[in-house]
């Protein structure tokens, strides 16, 4: 095999770079919400309940994850994923910046939570816009004869997102203390800027694929619901009703997304496992004692460092040394069902360490790093290979569509965790999101999900045959 073939093209390094800094942007910020929305009011704070803590946090997530459907159709469609991710990074700029100015507008607490509200919001455009189509653009760069590259750009390109973030949740914290939450908000915003930079400086050298309003091949939704509405003759498949006004390259690329539709409709379970390390894990660290780790003080907050750190310990971890070694037992879904697994793990070990706290045991914070350990392993599990698993999957001219529906799964996922809060509060005490019953409600839920995915994954049939052997 050419050693041209083997190596990654030059402009991989402006995106990764523009997603350290991205992720460094958007993790700084979420990093210390939960501690912004209940801090007391006098500390700069909004004085709000744990319950509304976590409903406000895990609705943003989901708006954020819910928008990458307009960005894929943005992208897709109209302007093409280069401009998509260079114009729409500017709201998100904007939004760090709503945040940052929110102590100098007036209304007290009811002013502030608008700006909380309308900063949230330009975050959640600017962010859910581009995230369908960062992964999907890297993945262009890469030529048909280089395919076997992508599970390390993937691994690679996920350990640049949590580069990113462990940073933030370590340096944030720090300025928040120190110099209040508005310069704490800020700083993402100048990193969201640095980051929009280092992507326009790869201009030149991208590859770009043109959206169909170019190429006027139609889109997945077009065909499905021209398959959907059309008239079926006895004996005809669903898709059959569509040829008349389609090509069969446009059908075969419709037909390819709704399998994996199927695989995805399992995963946002995790997901309202996994974003909680930002909400009521770290309402539960608050209760725990701080501890001091080489000179560092390690809190509540500073404690969602632990994920990325140990995720850029396994990803190598796994992708160098363990998926090579298992062959046909590395395939992404059977990797993804390993993950299912070891996520009901983690929250069993939360619920028992809440159990602990509510029985009044003090209890240090590093405790944490047993969950996070386990969850870190089954996001690596199931995040990196679900990114992999969309691009290899997806057909070319639907590639930002299939990212966007795989992010929806965190939106929907987030979504849950919001609805289980609302339904289940306590009006009492407004602390029932974090409790061991909640805990353990979200395991026995996920170990039934675990089992359905598994049974579902065994009867797929992977388009990219190399995927299905571990390749």
């Amino acid at each position: 095999m050419s050693s041209v073939n083997n190596r990654w093209p030059p402009q991989i390094k402006y995106i990764v770079g523009n997603e350290a800094c991205e992720r460094f942007s958007y993790y700084g910020m979420r990093s210390i919400l939960a501690g912004y929305i209940t801090g007391a009011v006098l500390q700069g704070g909004l004085g709000q309940s744990a319950d509304v803590s976590t409903e406000i946090i895990h609705l943003f997530v989901f708006a954020n994850y819910f928008m990458p459907l307009f960005g894929a159709w943005l992208s897709d469609k109209i302007i093409g994923r280069y401009h998509t991710i260079l114009w729409v990074s500017l709201f998100y700029c904007a939004g760090h910046g709503v945040l940052a100015c929110s102590d100098f507008v007036g209304g007290g607490v009811q002013g502030k939570m608008w700006c909380l509200y309308a900063g949230l919001a330009l975050i959640a455009f600017g962010s859910g816009g581009i995230k369908p189509c960062v992964s999907a653009f890297m993945g262009d760069q890469f030529r048909s004869d280089q395919a076997h590259l992508l599970q390390k750009a993937y691994g690679a390109f996920y350990w640049a997102i949590n580069f990113g973030s462990f940073f933030s949740f370590l340096v944030i914290p720090w300025i928040k203390d120190h110099h209040g939450y508005s310069l704490a908000f800020g700083v993402p915003g100048i990193l969201m800027a640095i980051a929009t930079f280092i992507f326009w400086l790869g201009t030149k050298h991208y590859v770009c694929v043109p959206p169909a309003r170019e190429t006027r091949r139609a889109g997945f939704f077009k065909v499905f619901f021209a398959a959907l509405f059309s008239k079926r003759e006895a004996g005809k498949s669903f898709w059959d009703a569509a040829r008349p006004r389609f090509s069969e390259s446009e059908i075969a690329a419709a037909k390819s997304v709704l399998p994996i539709l199927g695989i995805f409709s399992l995963v946002p379970v995790f997901w309202s496992l996994f974003d909680q390390t930002n909400s009521t894990w770290v309402l539960q660290g608050q209760k725990m004692i701080p501890a001091n780790v080489l000179g560092l003080a390690i809190g509540a907050e500073q404690m969602q460092s632990m994920n990325p750190l140990i995720v850029m310990l396994l990803v190598p971890l796994f992708t160098l040394g363990i998926y090579p070694r298992i062959g046909r037992y590395a395939s992404p879904l059977r990797r993804m069902s390993y993950g299912m697994f070891l996520a009901v793990g983690s929250y069993l070990i939360v619920a028992a360490l809440q159990t602990r706290i509510e029985y009044g045991v003090q209890l240090s914070i590093l405790w944490q790093t047993l969950p996070y350990l386990v969850l870190t392993a089954a996001e690596v599990l199931i995040s990196t290979t679900g990114l992999e698993f969309a691009f290899r999957e997806a057909a070319l001219e639907l590639k930002s569509t299939i990212m966007s529906f795989w992010l929806l799964t965190v939106a929907v996922g987030n979504l849950l965790v919001s609805t289980i809060t609302k339904i289940f509060s306590d009006p009492g005490n407004g602390e029932a999101s974090v409790s061991t019953g909640r805990f353990l409600m979200y395991a026995g839920l996920t170990f039934v999900v675990a089992i359905l995915f598994s049974i579902i994954a065994a009867f797929y049939k992977y388009r990219d045959e190399a995927a299905a052997r571990g390749k």
